[in-house]
């Protein structure tokens, strides 16, 4: 059966970049994302007499509706040689009577008070700094105040990925889930980018962590001087940071669903775009392959969908000859082919970072991202937003 296809300039390049994107998305999910999908986890378990000593650094302001769970929950850590150091940052509501009470009853909780802010450091660097300063033990672990361990094995869990080499150990959080479609929403965009940096960890080209769950060792953090080379920025304690000391050789993945810690989701569209904007804002500062993986895929996301689309409304540019018949079946087995492996793949990564009930509305979710997203970029890195 002989086929005529027509088609001009124009329309030729959209479906060009059409099918440059769906390979580059195809290449990520099963050649990058799949690193996490199917990762087996190799951490050895560790008797308590290999277990070294850990000093867990919190920073609060104003939290002690977080800590009066929070700090429970990691006492009754299961770990043999641990202890708890909280810094108190200026908090005008009840923390600092808390902490002061806790150290009286608890051996474990150190305390750190501090009542002014240093001009020249922001957000959370400083206290972050006086924290890690005070920890007596060379091996620290981090989380947030609005953060909750899962078990009493989360600790256990960080260090078991240490071996004689390693500095650095990444974590993932996950959202609290909830029955809401805005909490599924930022699940979904937070599995996202815990693939991407997760995945790079993975392949031993680590770029960023995040601070609700990261391990570094304390003389890593002296050795290179700290926050000092981007102390003016409000952000980036910890992806910064990361950035700069990790390396493929020096630093382990974290991927523990059984015994990992979980977030506090935040209650507006607001506040979750002003997150996602402070996060953006650090991205400018990263290295240029860690800049390029995280901008390809987004890109690449977002033209796929725009290319999708404007291919429907080219169709007569292409041809209305015997072959039309096979043009919208076509584009749509397409669409699918990418929509199937984006299922698969975070199908078999949710089940290893703890995320449920996000694929029935993947497609929805993806499509609002791959438009939302760079507008958030855009913000981070216009700094609108950011403190």
């Amino acid at each position: 059966m002989h086929i005529d296809f027509f088609y001009n300039q124009f329309s030729f390049i959209v479906l060009v970049i059409f099918a440059a994107t769906l390979l580059i998305q195809l290449f990520y999910h099963w050649g990058i994302f799949s690193s996490v999908a199917f990762h087996k986890n190799k951490c050895r378990v560790k008797d308590d007499s290999e277990l070294e000593p850990v000093s867990v650094v919190i920073c609060a302001r104003d939290a002690y509706e977080y800590l009066v769970d929070l700090v429970p929950a990691l006492l009754k850590q299961d770990y043999p040689d641990f202890e708890l150091v909280i810094v108190n940052d200026c908090s005008d509501d009840e923390t600092e009577e808390y902490l002061k009470d806790l150290e009286r009853k608890e051996p474990k909780v150190k305390p750190v008070q501090l009542k002014q802010h240093l001009n020249f450091f922001n957000g959370k660097k400083f206290p972050l700094s006086m924290g890690i300063k005070s920890a007596k033990n060379d091996l620290l672990v981090f989380t947030d105040c609005n953060c909750m361990p899962v078990n009493d094995l989360w600790l256990r869990s960080v260090v078991n990925c240490y071996s004689k080499k390693t500095e650095v150990a990444i974590g993932y959080s996950p959202f609290v889930q909830k029955k809401s479609l805005f909490n599924r929403f930022i699940r979904f965009d937070a599995l996202q980018h815990g693939l991407l940096y997760l995945s790079a960890t993975l392949k031993r080209h680590p770029y960023m962590g995040i601070g609700k769950n990261l391990s570094y060792r304390k003389e890593l953090f002296f050795r290179n001087k700290g926050f000092i080379s981007h102390y003016t920025s409000s952000v980036g304690d910890d992806d910064l940071f990361i950035s700069q000391v990790a390396t493929g050789k020096n630093t382990e993945a974290v991927i523990d669903a059984q015994n990992g810690i979980l977030t506090t989701p935040p209650h507006t569209f607001r506040l979750w775009a002003r997150q996602k904007s402070c996060r953006y804002s650090t991205v400018p500062k990263y290295r240029f392959g860690a800049r390029l993986t995280q901008g390809l895929f987004y890109g690449s996301r977002t033209l796929f969908y725009i290319t999708f689309i404007a291919l429907f409304f080219l169709s007569p540019a292409f041809t209305l000859s015997a072959g039309a018949v096979y043009y919208f079946p076509i584009l749509i087995l397409l669409f699918l082919l990418r929509l199937g492996s984006q299922l698969f793949i975070c199908h078999m990564a949710s089940k290893r970072l703890g995320e449920r009930g996000l694929l029935p509305g993947l497609v929805v979710y993806d499509f609002l991202l791959a438009f939302l997203t760079p507008v958030l970029r855009l913000m981070g890195r216009m700094n609108i937003g950011v403190e």
